[in-house]
């Protein structure tokens, strides 16, 4: 296990180091002057000086990658030309909400998806096989775009029955304060007993949370069942066939222990696929996470800022799959092989 986790962990440093690399490049080629955009279009001569020696822009190229890269490691991850506001500072404040909607997103679909993929598999060939199939192709094909805006007409806009967008009702920041401790407002409500920001944030959790999660739900279902169906034809499934269990029980007992390897592989690429879809649904509901913070960077060609969410999204994504990586590790030892 100590080799596996070394091996796991270096690669994890190279993918890192590969994004960290490209960051800097992105910011060294995406068109206009950053001393310009933070200094402002009328801007002295003397101004723009001062902004290019802020910025280190004078230094040589490999000066400047080492100055960014020292500065990433100490904390330093730039300043944002649109907010003026320490980058991760920004990011920090951001990404609390999107980690809440991924999280919960995620949460829901392994949830729900393995369990249904075990009973397709339970059922190969029969009505509830053909059902889930056939519901997991709709839902990986939908657009997210497409699924957000239909929710929200028919369930906010037409039933009323959930919020149509933010995080909760602002009007409870006055009622209601939060305390904050983690940032995260669905956990800090529970935390702090604050019921009313509590049952606000679940409500508008909803509508964002099936959108991202469908995606998930639908390809983790199907690789479940197909990891169980090519478990069925084991030689182990067929010794227990022969001790008399039911197929149900060979399926929950025996064969899906191995069978959650293929799918915890899957995850950790099912999160990155839901932290870029959570982009455009933050958009749809105007949930106050990374997906707008990007946006607006965007929109302001703010590259400090798109470098910072950049290299976040891949540490996370790096992160989750190490995480996963253990996680497969301990379920079937056979990965560590590998």
């Amino acid at each position: 296990m100590p080799r596996y986790l070394t091996r796991r962990l270096g690669q994890a440093f190279l993918v890192v180091a590969g994004v960290v690399a490209l960051t800097f490049v992105i910011m060294r080629v995406v068109p206009g002057d950053p001393a310009v955009a933070f200094a402002g279009p009328k801007a002295t001569p003397e101004q723009l000086a001062a902004a290019r020696e802020r910025f280190g822009l004078d230094d040589p190229l490999p000066v400047q990658l080492w100055n960014y890269v020292r500065d990433l490691v100490t904390g330093d991850w730039g300043t944002s030309l649109r907010t003026r506001q320490p980058v991760l500072d920004d990011l920090f404040q951001a990404f609390p909400a999107s980690l809440e909607l991924v999280g919960a997103a995620l949460l829901l679909a392994i949830v729900v998806g393995v369990p249904v993929g075990v009973l397709a598999a339970r059922y190969k060939a029969k009505f509830p096989d053909l059902g889930v199939r056939v519901t997991s192709m709709l839902v990986v094909s939908v657009p997210v775009f497409w699924l957000a805006l239909t929710l929200q007409t028919v369930f906010a806009g037409h039933l009323d029955w959930f919020p149509v967008a933010g995080e909760y009702d602002r009007v409870l920041d006055t009622t209601s304060p939060l305390t904050l401790w983690t940032n995260i407002t669905i956990v800090d409500a529970l935390i702090t007993g604050n019921w009313p920001i509590f049952t606000s944030t679940l409500e508008h959790l909803v509508l964002p949370t099936l959108v991202v999660a469908a995606y998930p739900m639908g390809v983790i279902a199907q690789m479940t069942r197909a990891a169980l169906i090519e478990e069925a034809g084991q030689d182990h499934t067929r010794l227990e066939r022969a001790l008399g269990f039911t197929e149900t029980s060979i399926l929950t007992r025996f064969s899906l222990r191995p069978a959650l390897g293929p799918v915890l592989s899957l995850i950790a690429l099912v999160f990155a696929y839901a932290i870029v879809n959570g982009f455009l649904v933050e958009a749809v509901f105007n949930w106050p996470g990374l997906g707008r913070y990007a946006v607006q960077s965007i929109s302001h060609a703010d590259t400090p800022a798109i470098a910072g969410v950049t290299l976040l999204v891949a540490v996370m994504y790096v992160v989750a799959n190490l995480v996963v990586d253990v996680l497969q590790g301990v379920v079937d030892p056979r990965a560590r092989a590998r």
